[in-house]
């Protein structure tokens, strides 16, 4: 978080206060910062965005009709029904045969799969985004289990992955939160290594999420974007045939737009492999760099459309709650 070393006193204040409402560093992650998403899960509104496809009993009427404990409406009798869902009352009062007809209650599995790969491990605000990734991760999954949902799902990097098969209750959330304390810590010392990184980690983790997820599942996926290509898209599509894909996008304000400057600053940044200068307080400079910006969230955007998923813009610079009382832009897409 090199950029907080420059800002004024205020600023740094702003920063700690904030830090320490969410009890972490910003950099490391405990299980301590996850639990209290358990009384912030109204936040969130996981309702079904389209119709539900299952077969065991649960807390979701689907869309189709079948054999459920909900009743939707009354028709015509037609050739198959079963008689004894025949409406005795409306058949003899109208002289014809009518027939009811239930919502089918299904269960849905809710799957959260978290990319915790080197490139999330940057921040130059507030939090790492794989910080914040675990944060989003623990609210969805806190609301889920609110629900009365089943909890599952990945979390994976570039050296290892946990599959974790949808669980009820409690147990469920604290066996992703363990996931998420375990893989992040593994990554922080992955990354501090400077070991070079592909994006085949992130494609497998995308054809395991297809073979975990099932049809009526509501899939998240958080990440930077960053390894999402052309081969990402296959597995993620046929996931977005059968199930509510949601994909959360975590950016860091430095991958937005530069910081402001009075007087013109050259600084070097770097990823750990690369070092590039950029010039601050430069208009021109600043302008082409947002332009760039932009250009990559759009195509990001473009995949993640193309893929069939609806997507959240989140940024790591401040928190999940001010970001969600503020109205994220993209959180009704």
């Amino acid at each position: 978080m090199w950029w907080n070393k420059h800002s004024n006193d205020d600023a740094n204040t702003g920063i700690s206060e904030q830090l320490s409402t969410l009890q972490s560093d910003g950099i490391n992650l405990t299980i301590d910062e996850l639990l209290p998403y358990q009384g912030k899960a109204s936040l969130l509104n996981l309702a079904p965005k389209k119709a539900l496809h299952g077969h065991l009993s649960g807390n979701y009427l689907a869309r189709t009709k079948g054999r459920g404990m909900e009743f939707d409406e009354v028709r015509h009798y037609q050739t198959g029904d079963d008689i004894r869902a025949i409406d005795w009352r409306v058949t003899a009062r109208t002289g014809e045969t009518h027939t009811k007809l239930f919502k089918e209650e299904v269960e849905r599995p809710v799957l959260i799969a978290t990319d915790l790969g080197q490139s999330m491990f940057f921040g130059s605000k507030l939090l790492f985004k794989s910080v914040q990734a675990s944060h989003i991760a623990a609210l969805v999954a806190w609301h889920a289990k609110k629900r009365g949902d089943r909890v599952g799902g990945l979390v994976f990097n570039e050296l290892e992955h946990q599959e974790l098969k949808p669980r009820s209750r409690q147990n469920g959330v604290l066996h992703y939160l363990h996931a998420l304390d375990e893989l992040h810590l593994q990554g922080l010392e992955h990354w501090q290594q400077d070991t070079p990184t592909s994006n085949d980690y992130f494609i497998e983790n995308c054809n395991r999420l297809r073979q975990l997820a099932r049809p009526g599942s509501l899939v998240y996926l958080i990440t930077d974007g960053n390894h999402f290509d052309e081969q990402a898209l296959l597995p993620l599509s046929q996931i977005s045939r059968v199930c509510e894909l949601v994909i959360c996008q975590i950016s860091d304000p430095l991958e937005s737009e530069l910081p402001d400057s009075h007087h013109k600053t050259s600084v070097a940044v770097t990823n750990g492999k690369v070092k590039q200068q950029l010039t601050l307080g430069d208009k021109k400079s600043a302008e082409r760099y947002q332009q760039k910006a932009q250009m990559l969230t759009q195509l990001k955007q473009h995949m993640y459309q193309k893929a069939g998923a609806r997507f959240i813009s989140f940024s790591a610079g401040s928190s999940i709650e001010h970001q969600l009382k503020s109205g994220v832009e993209s959180w009704i897409r």
